[in-house]
Parts: C-alpha cells; sequence; structure tokens
C-alpha cells in the first residue's frame, strides 16, 4: 500500500475544499450568523492552528493508520464476520459511529477535554474553526483510531472513503452558510449540519453537549443527543468562561488551564438568552 504524504494529501485536501468555497462566496452572501470577530486576525490564527493539527494528523494517518491496513489478509474485527457484500457499508457505518464516541469522551472527561477546548473556544464558527485543533488533540487520538480499526476491520478502501467524507461533513458543517430551514432540516435526518453543529458550538453546556455527530446525525437522534431547537444567533460562540479571542500562543497554552470553570461563567445569562425557536 502506497503511504500518503502527510502534509501534502492534507494541505491538497484543504486548500480544495477553501478553494470550492472561497468560488461560492456563500459564507459571505448567506451567513448564518454574523461574525463577532475581525475575520482575518482570526481566521489566521486558525490556519496557523490548522496546519500544526493537519501535519500531526497525516502523520498518524501514515505512520500509525497505513500499516494497520495495509496488513488485511488475515486480519480480525466485527465487520469480518459478515458476508463480503455488506462489509464496506458497515465499516463505513461503524467508523462513523466510533468517531461518535470519541467526539463525545473528549467532551466527558477533563483530560481529553482540555485539548479539545482549544477547538471550542473560537468566539465565531466557520470554515476556518474546522481545523483549528491543537496537535495534541490529533495525537492522542491516534491510540483510538488504531483501536478502530483493529476493533472493526474495515479493509483500506472503506477506510480511505470514510475518511475522506469525514473531512468534507467537517468542514461543510463548521461552515457559516445559512440554508433553507426546511432543507437543513431534511438534510439533518442524514447528516450533520451547519444548524446542528452551531449549536453544539454555543458556549451553554447543554448546547455543548449535544449533537456530537460529524458525519452522519443518526447517531445522535440513535442516543439522545440531537437538538435543532435553537435560534443560530441565541448564543454566542465559544466556552463560556472565554469571552475574549485567544491567540495562538495562547490556544497552544490553552490545555494547561484548570478546566472546572469553564461553563460557570455567565451561563444563567447565557441559557436566559436563548430561544426554544429555530430560524
Amino acid at each position: 500500500m502506497t503511504r500518503l504524504r502527510p502534509l501534502g494529501t492534507a494541505a491538497a485536501v484543504a486548500a480544495g475544499a477553501f478553494a470550492l468555497v472561497a468560488l461560492l462566496r456563500r459564507e459571505d452572501r448567506k451567513p448564518l450568523r454574523m461574525p463577532r470577530q475581525p475575520r482575518a486576525r482570526r481566521q489566521l490564527d486558525n490556519i496557523v492552528l490548522g496546519a500544526g493539527s493537519l501535519l500531526v494528523a497525516g502523520a498518524v494517518q501514515n505512520y500509525a493508520l497505513a500499516p494497520l491496513l495495509a496488513r488485511d489478509a488475515g486480519r480480525f474485527g466485527a465487520v469480518r464476520f459478515l458476508a463480503p457484500c455488506l462489509r464496506p457499508l458497515a465499516g463505513f457505518l461503524t467508523l462513523d459511529w466510533a468517531m461518535y464516541w470519541w467526539h463525545r469522551w473528549t467532551h466527558v472527561y477533563a483530560p481529553l477535554w482540555r485539548f479539545h477546548r482549544v477547538h471550542h473556544v473560537d468566539l465565531d464558527l466557520d470554515m476556518s474553526t474546522a481545523i483549528r485543533f491543537h496537535a495534541v488533540d490529533q495525537a492522542i487520538s491516534a491510540p483510538m483510531r488504531m483501536a478502530m480499526i483493529v476493533l472493526l476491520g474495515p479493509d483500506a478502501r472503506t477506510h480511505d472513503v470514510w475518511n475522506r467524507f469525514f473531512f468534507l461533513s467537517v468542514l461543510f458543517h463548521h461552515a457559516n452558510i445559512r440554508l433553507p430551514c426546511r432543507w437543513e432540516r431534511r438534510l439533518a435526518l442524514f447528516l450533520t449540519t451547519p444548524r446542528m453543529h452551531g449549536i453544539h458550538h454555543m458556549a451553554r453546556r447543554d448546547a455543548t453537549d449535544s449533537n456530537w455527530s460529524s458525519g452522519i446525525s443518526l447517531w445522535d437522534r440513535l442516543h439522545g443527543s440531537f437538538r435543532l431547537d435553537m435560534r443560530a444567533d441565541a448564543v454566542r460562540m465559544g466556552v463560556a468562561a472565554y469571552a475574549h479571542r485567544l491567540n495562538v500562543r495562547q490556544s497552544l497554552y490553552l490545555p494547561m488551564a484548570d478546566t472546572r470553570g469553564d461553563w460557570d461563567v455567565g451561563d444563567s445569562a447565557l441559557r436566559s438568552s436563548a430561544s426554544v425557536s429555530a430560524r
């Protein structure tokens, strides 16, 4: 199996996705939320952080996951007990379901949240937020992603298809684009949408503890964590305790900060400001 070039592959995918959105200019013409921060500086910070996280993610793919996927013969895993014609679909679905649980754990367990919080403190939400991760956040996901391959048993092609779908889905549902409500509600029956994920990024604990799906929205519905009942602009984006933009240096050091007061500041005010009607 030919190994990927981590930086080159990640950069090419990211550049293609951003070029497409820049061409459509939908985030500018049809925003779901009006930006609250100077966009250029915030997006530059996100891109710098994203470059590091994409490099680490590419290295994980190249040096940890690719060797496991290359050893296909004789491998075990849950989907290997199914008929060959069912394995690709089962592998795709179980990979996506496993990522739902990983995302949920990064919110539930404080050691994981310390790093994942860097993604959430962004005070606006757009496609640049999709790559705003602490590099260590990507590194600590490596054992889980290796376990997914060993325990679930997807073949290399299925994993590659899912991985591309997952990346494009993350770019899409972070995008600040306003879709007609009837379209989005129908789309949310199957996929994670910008309104869904916008609720997940609101600076309110009960909102953030919902909509953990990153690809197929079925997992939130299945596990009772789906919601689409808040206006897109009901609550500001971010984490309640961080009302000011964090630059690259501050974001890199953020995992060292205590997490216990993250949702205390202004939570009651944030709660009262939200409407139960989506628009």
